[in-house]
C-alpha cells in the first residue's frame, strides 16, 4: 500500500459516517490502488455459469484487469477450464488459494480433486481447499469430506491443505479442523443480517471464532464482501455506499492487524442470482461488464 493511501486512511478513520458519496467513492478508489492481501476470482462472463467451459483468454483478460490490486486470488474448481485459473495467476506473479469443488456428484468430485493434485504437484498451487462449504450445503457426510480432504494431503504433503466453510462449522467440526493444515473461513455479516455500522465488530468475532476453533492453526479469511444492490436481509442493506464502507473497514483491518482477507468478489456474476435471490449478482469490485464500479 502506498504511503498517499496509508495517509488517506489514516485520515478517514474506521467511521465513515459523515462522508459524502464523493469522499467515499474517493476513498475506495485510494484504497484499490493500494493493493490487497487476496481476491476470490470471478470467472463467468454474462450467459455462463457453472458447468460451462471456461476459456483461457476470458480468464487472462480478466486476470489482466485485477493484477494490480491483488497479491492472490482464490478459484474455486478446478475442471471445465477453472484448471487454467492457476497455471495463468502464475503467469503474472499472483499466488494462488486453488479449490476442488465438491458436490453430491462423485464423478465430478473425483475429477476435480485429481485435478487438483494434479496442478498442484506442477507447482501451480500455494494452498489447496479441498471443497467449499460442502457441511454447509450437506452435499456430502463428514466421512466423505474426511477422505478427501487426507487424499489430498497424502498426495501433496509439501503444500498446505485445508477446507473452506463457514467460520462456526470449525468449532461444529472438530475432525474436520485437525484433518485441516490451515482454516479457511468464511465470514459474512451481511448473510446474518448485521448492519454495516457494526459489520466490522462482527467479522472480527466471527474471525475469532475461528481462531479459538483452530487452536493455533493459521486462520484465513476465505470469503467476505458486501453486496452494492438487491435487497435487505434484516438490518444489512445492500447499496452503493455500504458496499464502499464494508471494503475500507476490511481492508483496513486487514493491515492494521495483519489479516489474510480473500475480499468476494472480484467480478458481478448474473448467474447467482438464482442461488442467493437478486442480491447474487451485485458482490464484484468490477461490474459484470468488467468495469470498476463507482
Amino acid at each position: 500500500m502506498s504511503l498517499r493511501t496509508e495517509k488517506v486512511l489514516a485520515l478517514a478513520g474506521l467511521n465513515y459516517q459523515d462522508k459524502t458519496t464523493a469522499e467515499l467513492t474517493y476513498l475506495f478508489k485510494e484504497t484499490l490502488k493500494g493493493g490487497m492481501h487476496g481476491l476470490c476470482f470471478s470467472p463467468y462472463v454474462e450467459g455462463q455459469k457453472p458447468g460451462d467451459q471456461i476459456t483461457e483468454d476470458q480468464i487472462r483478460r480478466r486476470m489482466q484487469i485485477i493484477k494490480p490490486y491483488t497479491k492472490w486470488i482464490r478459484s474455486f474448481s478446478c475442471t471445465d477450464g477453472n484448471e487454467n485459473i492457476p497455471k495463468i495467476a502464475k503467469e503474472y506473479g499472483i499466488k494462488t488459494l486453488v479449490g476442488a469443488w465438491l458436490g453430491d456428484d462423485d464423478t465430478i468430485n473425483q475429477r476435480e480433486v485429481e485435478n487438483l493434485i494434479q496442478i498442484t504437484k506442477e507447482g501451480y498451487v500455494d494452498i489447496a481447499a479441498v471443497g467449499n462449504e460442502v457441511m454447509y450445503r450437506g452435499d456430502l457426510t463428514e466421512e466423505e469430506l474426511l477422505r478427501f480432504i487426507h487424499r489430498v494431503k497424502e498426495a501433496v504433503p509439501g503444500t498446505p491443505v485445508g477446507y473452506v466453510d463457514a467460520y462456526y462449522e470449525f468449532a461444529d467440526r472438530p475432525e474436520i479442523t485437525e484433518a485441516c493444515d490451515i482454516i479457511l473461513a468464511n465470514c459474512y455479516p451481511y448473510w446474518e443480517g448485521c448492519h454495516v455500522d457494526y459489520s466490522l465488530v462482527y467479522m472480527k468475532d466471527m474471525y475469532h471464532k475461528a481462531v479459538r476453533a483452530g487452536k493455533g492453526k493459521k486462520v484465513i479469511i476465505s470469503e467476505t464482501g458486501w453486496p452494492s444492490q438487491g435487497t435487505s436481509l434484516q438490518g444489512a442493506r445492500p447499496s452503493g455506499e455500504n458496499f464502499i464502507k464494508y471494503f475500507l473497514n476490511t481492508q483496513q483491518w486487514s493491515r492494521e492487524e495483519d489479516i489474510e482477507i480473500f475480499y468476494f468478489s472480484s467480478f458481478d456474476e448474473s448467474w447467482k442470482v438464482g442461488a442467493e435471490g437478486d442480491v447474487g449478482a451485485y458482490w464484484g469490485l468490477w461490474d459484470k461488464d468488467e468495469r470498476i464500479k463507482f
